[in-house]
């Protein structure tokens, strides 16, 4: 019998791929099988100055490149992208584990933003008025920053990453990526990408690492800003850590989306729409629906629903066909949402559907969906961030209600109403403090020509990710205010008459 092989990862350094020396390591497993398929090098802060010196060589290049020549290179990086989709998908579903199709969708979406970008000979456009004062004309800039960091989460190891580098890039700064090490590879992709593409070496940089590298970056002199999405506590972290040592941040947190389910709404609609949007990707997404809030007399019907089209999902390997939902990212992450199980049973919740107990294949960190109705506010299952293919179901009386509820969550990333009300729905959006609404629209992620970002403890910052809030993030304005000689008065030859 011979044993699977394990790939050895490498850094991507100054157009190269530059293998670790640190000493240091750290696995790679196929969530489906359990195996580990490859080791990824934990970067040292010696590591982390190296590559972020080669970084400020390639900004001060970069920077001077024009518009065009940066959009053509966003061109060739998205037809690189595009054609090659198919071997990135499978990238992801060996270490991330979501199916095939999720994993398309995410490159997709993240498409979206390299396309955004590719405007940005429009997006940098600044003001300019004339004769502010006598002979006074002000006119506005936007410059890049230098070198930015980017700190990114297993659960969209192409999208997130291409949330932030997409405009980093175009604005004129170079770009540190720090993946995360549970699903590194895709990182070093698009890497390759970028190089073919035409991108000069040294613009984009991935740097693999732990807590060791994270630091290094957030207290390097030479990174002006740091972009990260992840949980609530490691976003305060990065954000208090960064701004401390001068740095702009934006950092994405945790969340608890809830999906207001009113008693008018159309309940095979919304049935369908929370079943994907609960337990695709195994509910390892910030933008998942973790709380269905049943209004008044409509949760008997909607938790009858949602139950019902669970047994026709299958739950296996993310790599073949006819597969619903994969496994969870790690052994022991799978372990700790099957414990918020036991506790929301223990704590009084009705367990409808357990994913404990479903048919799931032996071998890889599977769990099965799992349903739980009449949960309150002070149990774990509906207080903790679970990120893992479980549903709570509250039941209130009152649209007040719900929306009280909503509004007194601290995650505050992403909701959802179900209605056929116009009116309810117009005052849900007007009165939610939450970030991103959906109406009938079960996960929210607004276009790449608008911003993403929650509010609460789902941001740390003010600034939201991608869009027109990533460009004004990636670089900073500079008001000019200038006057001329009058060359009808100066006593310069101007080579021209001058004329009274």
């Amino acid at each position: 019998m011979t044993t699977p092989s394990v790939t050895v990862l490498d850094h991507w350094i100054s157009g190269t791929r530059v293998p670790g020396t640190s000493g240091r390591t750290a696995p790679v497993h196929d969530p489906a099988t359990g195996r580990q398929t490859a080791e990824v090098p934990l970067a040292s802060a010696g590591e982390i100055d190296a590559a972020v010196k080669t970084a400020v060589s390639a900004a001060k290049e970069w920077r001077t490149s024009s518009l065009s020549k940066r959009a053509a290179v966003l061109f060739a990086f998205r037809e690189l992208l595009n054609s090659r989709s198919d071997e990135l998908a499978a990238i992801v579903t060996a270490e991330h584990g979501k199916v095939l199709s999720d994993a398309a969708g995410e490159i997709a979406r993240g498409l979206e933003n390299v396309e955004f970008a590719t405007g940005v000979p429009q997006l940098l456009k600044g003001g300019f008025s004339e004769q502010a004062a006598t002979g006074v004309d002000v006119y506005s800039i936007r410059q890049p920053l230098g070198v930015v960091a980017g700190i990114t989460p297993f659960n969209f190891p192409v999208m997130v990453p291409l949330w932030m580098c997409a405009n980093a890039i175009a604005c004129g700064n170079a770009f540190v990526l720090k993946p995360s090490e549970k699903d590194p590879s895709a990182s070093l992709f698009l890497a390759e990408l970028w190089k073919e593409a035409g991108l000069p070496d040294g613009v984009f940089t991935v740097i693999h690492g732990d807590k060791e590298a994270v630091d290094a970056l957030l207290d390097h002199d030479d990174i002006a800003a740091v972009s990260f999405v992840g949980s609530t506590p490691i976003a305060r972290y990065i954000y208090e850590r960064g701004t401390a040592n001068g740095k702009r941040v934006q950092a994405l947190g945790g969340a608890k989306n809830h999906a207001l389910v009113l008693p008018d709404a159309d309940i095979d609609m919304a049935a369908d729409a929370i079943v994907s949007a609960a337990y695709g990707a195994a509910g390892e997404r910030c933008m998942a629906l973790s709380v269905a809030v049943a209004v008044g007399g409509v949760g008997d019907d909607l938790v009858e629903a949602i139950s019902a089209r669970l047994p026709a999902l299958t739950v296996g390997p993310g790599s073949e066909p006819g597969t619903d939902m994969g496994p969870l990212i790690t052994r022991e992450h799978r372990d700790r949402v099957a414990g918020y199980v036991s506790a929301g049973a223990e704590a009084g919740a009705t367990v409808v559907v357990d994913g404990r107990e479903q048919d799931v294949p032996a071998d890889g960190f599977f769990l099965g969906m799992t349903l739980l109705d009449d949960v309150t506010p002070d149990m774990t299952v509906y207080r903790d961030e679970i990120f893992g293919p479980v549903l709570s179901v509250v039941r209130v009386d009152t649209f007040e209600e719900g929306l009280a509820l909503i509004n007194a969550n601290q995650y505050a990333n992403g909701t959802a109403i179900f209605t056929r009300d116009g009116g309810a729905a117009r005052r849900f959006q007007n009165e939610v403090e939450v970030g991103m609404v959906g109406i009938n629209v079960p996960i929210p992620v607004p276009v790449a020509y608008y911003s993403f970002g929650g509010w609460k403890d789902s941001l740390f910052g003010d600034t939201h990710m991608y869009g027109p809030e990533g460009i004004n993030f990636f670089t900073r304005g500079k008001v000019v205010t200038q006057r001329w000689p009058d060359p009808a008065t100066s006593r310069v030859d101007l080579g021209f008459p001058r004329t009274r």
